[in-house]
């Protein structure tokens, strides 16, 4: 274009027909090689911005692939994890329901063996008084047979016998209607 543009500065003073005819077709053939070079290069940068676009669009398909991918393993991991959390609450709530369970289970018989221990400790007592009664009733019978047997001769204790054993069971009758001896429970 430059070379085009001093011609015809040269040539428009001359006013040759000739020499401005040949600078204008000189000029005319620059612009267009101009426009060319133009379009070309407006072409090649257009076709290398859409070749890069294509690149970067391609790059970010495979960046959103992988995030995607990574993504469904992120959901997949959390999902088995929180399905696994549900079960081993499941498991927990069950083993606490059990343990609840047992603990009352448990606490029933404490409380069914205290009052069995409480019954037994009561008719231990009753059963030691009892025989502290019959200790001491044998040993007021015991002191009265003394006191009997000193009075008597030995020589005549031979024919009353029989009546010492008579009044030992009929004190034995009465002791016991009197005092009924108890039952022994089976444990």
């Amino acid at each position: 274009m430059a070379a085009a543009t001093v011609l015809v500065a040269v040539t428009v003073p001359t006013q040759s027909p000739a020499l401005l005819s040949i600078a204008a077709v000189v000029a005319l053939g620059c612009g267009w090689a101009a426009a060319r070079i133009v379009y070309t290069e407006l072409a090649q940068s257009r076709r290398e911005a859409a070749a890069d676009r294509a690149a970067q669009a391609q790059a970010y398909r495979v960046m959103f692939e992988q995030r995607a991918g990574q993504h469904a393993e992120f959901t997949t991991a959390m999902t088995d994890r929180i399905a696994r959390g549900q079960r081993e609450i499941a498991t927990l709530e069950e083993t606490v329901l059990a343990a609840e369970k047992r603990a009352i289970e448990a606490e029933a018989r404490v409380q069914r063996e205290s009052r069995r221990a409480t019954e037994a400790q009561e008719r231990v007592q009753e059963l030691t008084e009892r025989v502290e009664e019959l200790e001491l009733a044998r040993a007021e019978q015991d002191d009265e047979l003394a006191i009997w047997h000193s009075g008597v001769d030995v020589d005549r204790m031979d024919g009353e016998i029989e009546a010492v054993v008579d009044l030992l069971a009929w004190e034995e009758r009465v002791a016991a209607a009197h005092h009924p001896v108890p039952e022994k429970k089976q444990a």
